[in-house]
Order: C-alpha cells, then sequence, then structure tokens
C-alpha cells in the first residue's frame, strides 16, 4: 500500500501528523530518526517532525537528508526544516525571543503549490527556539511572519519543502489545508486508506496467516480487543477462542454484561471467574506500580492455565493499537511502565505461540471507525476508555472487597447519570475514584468519619492530552447527594479540575 513516512525527532506533535494524513484516508508510518528509516517503492511522500532539541544541541537527532531529497517529495516541520537547512549551507541559530504561539504568515510565493487555496495571511502555530537566518543553498523563501523572515523556503526545481510553523495543530487555521496539498497534490496519493479497505485485506491476511490452527484472544470488553475479535471471527470463525477474566477490578455488573454481549455476537467466549486470585494477590499492597506488575503476572497465570487446556493453539491475538507501536520503538526508547498490564508481554514466548496483532496499524479513531464498517453496536463502540488493571489504580492505596464495593457503586451512580443525562458521548472518559482520605460530616444529627469519592471527566482525541469536563453543576450536584445518600462508607463527593499535563487522567 501506498504510503507517507514521517521520520520522527522526538516531537510531541508527531502523532497528529499521522492523523491529520489519516484522516485524509492516506496511509502512514512513524519510523524513529535513530532506525534509520528508508523509503521503499510504495513511499510517495516524506515528513521530518519537529524535535524538543536544538539543532546545534552536541546530541542533536540527525539524518542525513541529501539521502532523502530529489528522490520523492520531502516536507521538513520545524527542527525538520531547520534540519534540512543546516545540513546543506543555512545558517540555523538561537532565536533572539522564542517563538512560541499563534502568529501571522505572509505568503510570499503565492503558486507554490504547498500553499495552494490557502489565503495570503493565515494564522500559523510557532514553536521552536532556533531561527534559520540563511537560507540552505538553491533555495528560496516562500513565506514568512513578522518575526520570522524565512517562515518557509523551497528547494530550487525541487519538491522539497520547509516549514517552521506545525501545520498539524489546530491553531494553525488552515494547516489540514496545507497538508492535503503536500500529500495529495505532490505526492500524488490515492486515498485508499479506509475502513473498508483495511477489513478486506485484514481479513485476507489473517486467511492467509493462519490455516487450520486455533488463535487464542484475551478479552477486556474494551473497543479494541472487541474490534480485533469481531475481524478474527470473520476471517476464522469458530477456531478463535475469546477468554475474558474477571480479575474482580471491573465496574459493576460488567462481567455478565459484557459476556453476554459476545454471546449475542455469536464469538466464541470462555468467561474465566478469577476475582479471588486477584484480590489474594494484591492484599497489603499500596504501591501503584507494584499493583499494576502483581495483576500482570496473575492474569499471565490465569490466561495461561485457560488457554493451555483449548488443543491446537498456535497463536495467541492481542488488540494492540498503533500507539503501543510507536512507544516501543519511540525515539525516546521503550518505556518501562507503558501497557505493562493491558498486553499480556512474554505470554507469547512462554506459552511457545505465535503474536497475531491485526489492528496494529490504526489508531483508537481508526479503530472505531473499523468496528463501525463492521457493524458492531454503539453500546460496545462509544465506551470510554478503562484501565487495563482495572479499578486498582483507581482505588489509591490497598485494595480491599470494602473498598471495591464502595468504588462500584459510586462510579455505577455517575456513569449512570451520564447516561440518563445524555451526557456519556459528551465525555471521552470518566469514573470514579476511592481516595484513602477520612473527612468529617454530618447525617442526620449525627457526626460522620468516612471516605471520599473522587469523580473525573475528561475530554481527549487520543489520551495523550486531556481537558476535563465542564460538566453542570446542577447534575454533579445530583450526583455527590445520590453518592453521599446511597453509598455506605461516603459523606463527602469531590471532581478533579485537573488537566492532562500537568495531571494524568488516572490518578494512578
Amino acid at each position: 500500500m501506498e504510503k507517507i513516512l514521517i521520520i520522527d525527532f522526538g516531537s510531541q506533535y508527531t502523532q497528529l501528523i499521522a492523523r491529520r494524513i489519516r484522516e485524509l484516508n492516506v496511509y502512514c508510518e512513524i519510523h524513529p530518526f535513530h532506525k534509520n528509516p528508508k523509503p521503499d517503492i510504495f513511499t510517495k511522500g516524506i515528513i521530518l517532525s519537529g524535535s524538543p532539541f536544538s539543532v546545534n544541541a552536541r546530541r542533536a537527532p540527525v539524518c542525513n537528508t541529501n539521502k532523502l531529497r530529489k528522490k520523492i517529495p520531502l516536507l521538513g516541520v520545524c527542527y525538520g526544516a531547520q534540519l534540512l537547512a543546516k545540513q546543506n549551507g543555512g545558517n540555523v541559530a538561537t532565536s533572539a525571543k522564542r517563538e512560541y504561539g499563534r502568529a501571522e504568515l505572509k505568503i510570499k510565493e503565492k503558486i507554490c503549490p504547498l500553499f495552494k487555496d490557502i489565503h495570503e495571511d493565515t494564522q500559523v502555530w510557532m514553536s521552536h527556539g532556533d531561527s534559520i537566518l540563511k537560507l540552505p543553498e538553491n533555495s528560496k523563501c516562500i513565506a514568512e511572519t513578522p518575526s520570522v523572515k524565512n517562515a518557509a523556503f523551497q528547494y530550487n526545481n525541487e519538491l522539497t519543502f520547509g516549514i517552521q510553523f506545525h501545520p498539524e495543530v489546530t491553531h494553525t487555521i488552515e494547516g489540514k489545508t496545507l497538508l492535503k496539498n503536500f500529500v495529495l497534490d505532490i505526492c500524488k496519493c490515492s486515498q485508499d486508506w479506509t475502513p473498508k479497505q483495511f477489513i478486506t485485506s485484514t481479513i485476507e491476511s489473517i486467511k492467509q496467516t493462519v490455516t487450520n490452527e486455533k488463535v487464542v484472544l484475551g478479552l477486556s470488553g474494551g473497543v479494541d480487543s472487541t474490534v480485533a475479535a469481531v475481524l478474527l471471527d470473520k476471517a476464522i470463525g469458530k477456531n478463535l477462542q475469546c477468554i475474558f477474566v474477571d480479575n474482580g477490578l471491573l465496574r459493576k455488573n460488567e462481567f455478565e454484561s459484557v459476556c453476554n454481549t459476545y454471546r449475542e455476537m455469536n464469538l466464541n467466549v470462555l468467561g474465566i471467574k478469577a476475582e479471588k486470585r486477584f484480590l489474594s494477590a494484591l492484599k497489603g499492597i499500596s504501591e501503584p506500580e507494584q499493583k499494576r506488575k502483581i495483576i500482570g503476572k496473575t492474569f499471565i497465570e490465569v490466561f495461561e492455565k485457560n488457554a493451555k487446556k483449548i488443543k491446537n493453539v498456535k497463536w495467541l491475538a492481542q488488540g494492540t493499537i498503533y500507539p503501543d507501536v510507536i512507544e516501543s520503538v519511540s525515539v525516546y526508547g521503550p518505556s518501562a511502565t507503558i501497557k505493562s498490564h493491558h498486553n499480556v508481554g512474554g505470554l507469547p514466548e512462554r506459552m511457545n505461540l505465535q503474536l497475531l496483532e491485526p489492528l496494529n496499524r490504526l489508531f483508537k479513531d481508526e479503530v472505531r471507525r473499523v468496528g463501525v464498517a463492521l457493524n458492531i453496536k454503539d453500546k460496545i463502540l462509544q465506551r470510554h476508555p478503562f484501565p487495563g488493571p482495572g479499578l486498582a489504580v483507581r482505588i489509591l492505596g490497598e485494595v480491599t472487597n470494602e473498598r471495591i464495593r464502595i468504588l462500584q457503586e459510586s462510579d455505577d451512580i455517575f456513569i449512570s447519570g451520564l447516561n440518563e443525562r445524555n451526557l456519556y458521548n459528551e465525555v471521552w472518559q470518566a469514573g470514579a475514584v476511592f481516595l484513602p482520605v477520612r473527612s468529617v460530616g454530618v447525617m442526620g444529627d449525627e457526626r460522620t468519619y468516612e471516605n471520599v469519592i473522587c469523580l473525573r471527566a475528561v475530554n481527549s482525541e487520543d489520551g495523550m492530552t486531556a481537558d476535563w469536563c465542564k460538566l453542570p453543576y446542577d447534575f454533579l450536584g445530583e450526583i455527590s447527594n445520590k453518592i453521599i445518600n446511597q453509598v455506605k462508607g461516603i459523606n463527602r463527593v469531590v471532581y478533579d479540575i485537573s488537566s492532562k499535563p500537568p495531571a494524568t487522567i488516572e490518578w494512578e
């Protein structure tokens, strides 16, 4: 399949560039600079990302841009543009003042294909500490701002461009048009990356990869594993065996509800009740990462024990999505903790299984679009993300049966209330958090000294950044009253108004 290659130098916006290109129904891949990425016969264009580094830093991330130029269209964004300039005789130096925020771009070369259908004066978003003071050899300035003389340039007689602003962020008003010009008009991509095409090619690939062998898949009840299950079911039918483990840390009545939903979908699902084993392993443990590791280890033990009962299993399927893949080979190296609980690392080797990850090229929003094309019900596709360790990371401190009961009841009141007021789909993720804090209260004529519940609701595109939701005051008041009146052990409810960053979505 034809694609755009994005070379990543560590920018916080790299995934956003990819998402904008995918929105054009064009496939793209992100490769870190240190993996020496090279275009293949399917590569229609290359984008060099931004970076938190200076091109003049001693250990600045670099690749040889001269090996990439002239062969196919090339676009350098911010750091990528500065790298293009420096490696070809340009002068990049520290700006007198860091350029960060909105700026007015004035286009000098109106016939430049990169600026097709873009206004002569347009708002862009700057985020850099260096500026290109002297253009590289054989190039010309094509746009400027009041404070940046060489805001964009093009090599003479080449489809090679450099821009010192970020077209991928919403603050660059016509940024999507610029990327569309580069990807569709300059790179000549054909927009064949669609859910229908993905489903057809993926099912065919699974059929060719898996013959008459069994595939085992761990279901979580979430969007990713469910879409993976439906794809596999369409490809291999009853040779797919799904396993759904109840770790005792799910939402109220979630195990029964999810199992019934999967059976309605005619998926071959084995439900395992293992809450006692998980809670026993977690007894006395308060440290968050230790809780995660215990849950991951226990899940592997339970999953392995039950998977070994299935004959002729050769494959382990997982709902891994593209951000997980990017993280594992990122500029900064694999994270030691990300997804430590989520995908069953180490299990394929332990059980001598081959790994099958049908969604590992998709972003979260693309997974949902594929789910729609597969006719999966909205009640699954629109489910809020839920942490792999479940309520264990929403109970601060030790996990006990009593704390689980309190949190499940409180969370159920909150989520049910969002649904009843038609607010659920207006929120990206919501849930309740149990705080190991006791506060004084008055209920009736008696003094109480009981626990605190925190409500959390955020909006986000992909979880990398998030803003707290401005839920109606009357709604929050209603939910607070219900929780305090109906959940024994709670006498105070608070609402989290922290955004990510600096906070995280989950408390642990």
